[in-house]
């Protein structure tokens, strides 16, 4: 290994953009650290937002651009985009030989950056790992956790399930959530109406004035099922008087279904008080979940900037269940009267004291700090804590 370690990151949505954008930055002024970027999937289409833009006018050009998410956002080609990011990241990967490759939570990139790197005996640095939420990317999130080498828990807690499903203690280190990065190092206060002029559609969208959130994405294990749950979130806030700004869903299978359904919801109803719009800055983004009077949807950013900030939030649905929060939050199902009246009533209770269930703040410079003098260890062995006491017997087989 050479005295100077490239460290590769695979960008490949929105939200992987956001939760690594400060981990990049410490890895960049690192004297023993060579950043290195693959952008894929989502984060190269207008459609999902453009990442590659903001990240550019960040001063993050990608040394390697991938284009792996095959059309359709349903099951098949969730599949499909998978096996096609293994095949094209493989590639990029043994061109740009990096020292290790860091993967950020939960997502079918994820998985495909962990297997090909694994398979390329590439150390895998794997972010936000030992949660627990619904979806499919409850199952994703610990095989790439059993894939990967060096581990960077968001809580406290997480990082104590790694070390429960096998994982060597010296592997894993906790350093909070490096999305909770952004809301320190930013200033939160929300541009005036005049910027979000031509940036979305719906209503002109003044965050000076009490405005809502919605973000909800489509839910894998019950697909096809998407555009009733969307329309019921957008319904139930239909008698709400102030500002609904939603937000256009992630990649995910289901994720045609759920656009197709806030389209035709615009349609019908466009002279409510609704704003839409594609995809914001992680800075933008972070200050209007800052300053909305209650966050409504599945998005974690609910739950992990939510806490930080004491933002209210309704999760609805069961995308997150079993996700680690704090007191902002409130769970609900996709019943428009539910959702309307837990809306209320976060309405009215107002902002929450910040918790730091998800770090400080400086997570993106422990993280760097740590991947220079790492042990970077391919050879993984499955610790077990407690052992077994009685023997495993077979059942006696049925005549």
């Amino acid at each position: 290994m050479s005295e100077i370690r490239k460290v590769c990151v695979v960008v490949a949505s929105r939200a992987n953009y956001a939760r690594i954008k400060y981990f990049m930055k410490a890895v960049r002024v690192h004297p023993r650290l060579q950043l290195q970027i693959i952008a894929g999937a989502s984060a190269l289409l207008y459609k999902f937002g453009m990442v590659t833009n903001i990240m550019e006018a960040d001063g993050f050009e990608p040394d390697w651009r991938i284009h792996y998410l095959i059309e359709g956002e349903n099951l098949t080609t969730q599949a499909k985009s998978t096996g096609m990011g293994i095949i094209e990241l493989s590639t990029a990967f043994q061109e740009l030989k990096p020292d290790v490759v860091v993967t950020v939570a939960d997502r079918y990139e994820t998985m495909a950056t962990a297997v090909a790197a694994s398979y390329m005996n590439i150390p895998v640095a794997h972010v936000q790992g030992g949660e627990i939420s619904g979806n499919i990317d409850d199952s994703v999130r610990h095989a790439v956790t059993k894939l990967s080498h060096l581990h960077y828990p968001s809580t406290r807690r997480s990082a104590e399930r790694i070390i429960q499903m096998g994982e060597e203690d010296w592997r894993v280190h906790f350093t909070g959530c490096p999305s909770i990065d952004i809301l320190i190092h930013s200033d939160l206060t929300p541009p005036d109406a005049d910027y979000f002029k031509d940036r979305g559609t719906g209503i002109p969208f003044d965050p000076a004035q009490p405005y809502v959130m919605i973000v909800q994405h489509p839910v894998t294990t019950s697909f096809g099922r998407g555009a009733e749950q969307i329309t019921e979130t957008l319904l139930s806030m239909m008698d709400l008087p102030m500002t609904k700004v939603v937000l256009w869903p992630n990649a995910d299978a289901g994720s045609d279904d759920v656009a197709k359904a806030i389209r035709a919801f615009q349609f019908e109803h466009r002279n409510a008080n609704y704003t839409y719009h594609i995809n914001f800055t992680p800075e933008i983004y972070a200050s209007l979940l800052a300053h909305a009077r209650c966050l409504i949807g599945n998005s974690s950013s609910f739950i992990r900037e939510g806490a930080f900030l004491g933002t209210p939030a309704v999760i609805v649905g069961d995308r997150q269940q079993g996700r680690e929060h704090g007191v902002n939050v409130r769970f609900c199902g996709y019943n428009r009267y539910e959702i309307l009246s837990k809306v209320r009533w976060q309405i009215a209770h107002g902002p929450y004291p910040s918790e730091t269930i998800f770090g400080t703040g400086n997570a993106g410079e422990q993280i760097a700090a740590h991947l220079a003098i790492a042990q970077l260890d391919i050879r993984k062995r499955l610790i077990l804590k407690e052992p077994m006491q009685a023997p495993i017997e077979l059942a006696e087989q049925q005549v």
